[in-house]
């Protein structure tokens, strides 16, 4: 979505350098003496102007406008970078392609009425002003630049695949289950938040593809109480969702307790309609068969035909995978229709 984002020196330096390059080109050219100065003076200003408003172009047209994303990416980069700011900066440059297309004509129709004694001055002038509308926009190419880090690593989303969820606390063992049930290879370790943004795996049975989203970890508080790491999960969940995945992790070694658990699991059934299939997980050392029974059959019983798993260890995965496979696509109205022509800027935001 958006190229490399220079800073305003490096964006005036390539504009002055092509309109002296230009102009040196004029230089050996026949022509009245009276008339040479004047054209090599207009044709740096109006070089250095055109180079400068075709940058600033490709980054405008090569930004799609936010509206016309789904919802999905919509709040996405609202959470990452913030969907007013962005606007902000596309204005800005906006406004500086149309102001530089003044100075452009203003300045090429001075430097041909001017004698050739003041064209130079005009030129430079002319460059002044330049450089002052380009240095007006500093802070709105330091935050394009800034954006386009940041969604760098936005997913690419499949929106004709069946969605899948996965959701829970943090290291409850949700990326670990991602690994056995697709090709993803997301990033693991032991401590909270280790998931970095949203992980998306694939697989295919019987020709239906689907992919297994993989969110960062949820807390148990209320929505509006969010980090952006846990609202980029919120909005997965509620955009992409056919199913929601919802692990418990038995052994509490996650550090959470299962009261804790399931009341983030009833906050997710009232805010969201999609189908959860419940997963007990690290059930290998959870002391089910012991000491531990009653207390985690107690929420055990509080959820419908959940399954005992380790995902450590591999088991259930296939139960699992024959349940997704049950799994019908909602139908959800896209606000945005997608143009074949527009593939290679649609989501491309390296």
């Amino acid at each position: 979505m958006l190229p490399t984002i220079p800073t305003p020196d490096e964006l005036l330096d390539k504009g002055f350098r092509r309109g002296k390059k230009a102009a040196d080109l004029r230089r050996g050219e026949k022509m009245p003496k009276h008339l040479k100065g004047k054209r090599i003076e207009e044709t740096r200003v109006i070089t250095a102007c055109q180079v400068i408003k075709d940058r600033l172009k490709m980054i405008l047209d090569r930004t799609p406008e936010i509206e016309e994303l789904p919802e999905f990416y919509q709040d996405y980069i609202d959470i990452t970078v913030g969907v007013d700011d962005f606007k902000q900066a596309l204005g800005a440059l906006n406004w500086a392609y149309g102001i530089i297309t003044q100075l452009e004509k203003e300045y090429g129709a001075k430097i041909r009425k001017s004698s050739s004694e003041r064209a130079t001055g005009l030129r430079k002038q002319a460059y002044g002003r330049i450089s002052s509308v380009v240095h007006k926009i500093e802070k709105d190419l330091d935050f394009l630049d800034f954006a386009k880090q940041s969604l760098r690593n936005m997913p690419t989303v499949d929106f004709d695949a069946i969605s899948i969820v996965i959701a829970g606390f943090p290291n409850v063992g949700k990326s670990t289950l991602l690994t056995h049930i697709t090709d993803a290879e997301p990033q693991v370790a032991n401590y909270p938040f280790t998931t970095k943004g949203i992980q998306i795996g694939h697989f295919e049975k019987k020709w239906q593809h689907y992919q297994i989203i993989d969110t960062p970890g949820l807390l148990d508080r209320p929505i509006g109480d969010m980090n952006d790491i846990e609202l980029n999960a919120m909005v997965a969940l509620e955009h992409l969702a056919d199913a929601i995945l919802f692990i418990f992790d038995g052994s509490e070694t996650c550090g959470y307790l299962l009261e804790n658990q399931y009341n983030l699991l009833e906050e997710i059934q009232n805010v969201f309609d999609a189908p959860i299939i419940y997963l007990f997980n690290k059930m290998d050392i959870a002391d089910y068969d012991g000491a531990r029974h009653d207390y985690i059959q107690e929420y055990i019983d509080k959820t419908e035909d959940p399954l005992l798993i380790s995902a450590l260890e591999g088991e259930g995965v296939e139960e699992i995978v024959r349940l997704i496979t049950r799994v019908k696509k909602i139908d959800r109205i896209l606000d945005v229709e997608v143009e074949e022509e527009d593939d290679e800027h649609y989501f491309d935001l390296t």
